[in-house]
């Protein structure tokens, strides 16, 4: 299991020279990984940090969204191909940098509503939008992990399932989906089910509380969540996604309006302790059982060699 960090906590743009002492932070606290947040395409910029992320030994995964310009579903094919196109230029940047997965709801516009539920038409655009991506992506060795987000933030994937028949249509070994408990707790019936019916597509988790704060410490049910991710036999990124007030467009995307954690810093500290604790107690429980076996084979090995050994009674 890796434990990552998504950058939308602090920042919106990771290549600033001033951010990387926050990224210095993450790795002592003990982050196998950040998420870093692609809005900018400057791919030199990203070169130059992915050989940072380097030199401090941090694997890296990436989030991007669409909007209503480059929708990917649009009835507009201008404007579904430019959704293509900038899709490709986040992988070139992602590629850059070093990333191995891109997260997000890339397929299609984020916040932006039509009043209904998505066509049979806007269905089709976003797979037929999404293979090409899942081409390029292939090509350049990144998995895409498209997002299901809940109906208060978009239309197209609302859950586990609508994301697995998505992926499952784009049919491209590039293309999988990411699990994420902050929407699954708004929309899933069953955590288990939900991550049962999706385990065959699912390669990345978000750990994000109902509230966006610090994992553990609010309403999401963490105990199914990990017994379930143990069923199902995930051994991936869990990365912490929580938002706060520090980037105020964010803020007003996200819709946090009031702190609700001393400092980001102690949000990631805690969260790290809260996931890293959780996945002993299951991935690391069924390390501690096969040793006692070990063991109890020595005395029951040694007391028939001394059987052997020992002489006869005198007569």
């Amino acid at each position: 299991m890796k434990f990552g960090m998504n950058l939308l906590l602090w920042t919106d743009d990771p290549t600033q020279e001033s951010f990387f002492p926050v990224i210095e932070k993450l790795k002592k606290m003990g982050f196998d990984g950040v998420e870093l947040p692609v809005f900018n395409l400057d791919v030199a910029r990203w070169e130059a940090l992915g050989a940072k992320l380097d030199k401090l030994g941090l694997g890296r995964t990436a989030v991007t969204v669409r909007g209503v310009d480059d929708n990917p579903i649009s009835p507009d094919p201008a404007v579904r191909a430019k959704g293509i196109e900038l899709t490709k230029k986040v992988l070139d940047c992602c590629k850059a940098v070093g990333a191995t997965h891109l997260a997000g709801p890339y397929y299609a516009a984020l916040g932006h509503f039509s009043g209904a539920g998505p066509t049979k038409d806007e269905w089709k655009w976003g797979v037929e939008s999404m293979k090409p991506v899942a081409e390029y992506a292939g090509d350049l060795g990144i998995v895409l992990v498209p997002e299901f987000l809940n109906r208060f933030e978009i239309y197209l994937l609302n859950c586990s399932a609508d994301a697995a028949r998505f992926v499952r249509e784009v049919n491209h070994p590039a293309c999988k989906m990411m699990y994420d408990t902050f929407h699954a707790n708004i929309e899933e019936k069953s955590i288990t089910e939900a991550l049962k019916s999706c385990a065959d597509v699912m390669a990345h988790v978000h750990i994000s509380e109902n509230d966006r704060s610090t994992p553990g410490k609010g309403q999401v049910n963490w105990q199914e969540t990990f017994d379930a991710l143990k069923k199902i036999k995930y051994d991936g990124w869990l990365t912490i996604e929580a938002f706060g007030l520090a980037l105020p467009s964010l803020a007003a995307a996200t819709k946090i309006w009031r702190k609700m954690f001393v400092s980001e810093e102690q949000l990631a500290g805690d969260g790290l302790k809260f996931m890293k604790r959780e996945v002993a107690k299951r991935w690391g429980a069924a390390k501690k059982k096969a040793a006692p076996k070990a063991k109890a084979k020595k005395p029951a090995a040694k007391a028939k060699a001394k059987a052997k050994k020992k002489p006869g009674k005198k007569k």
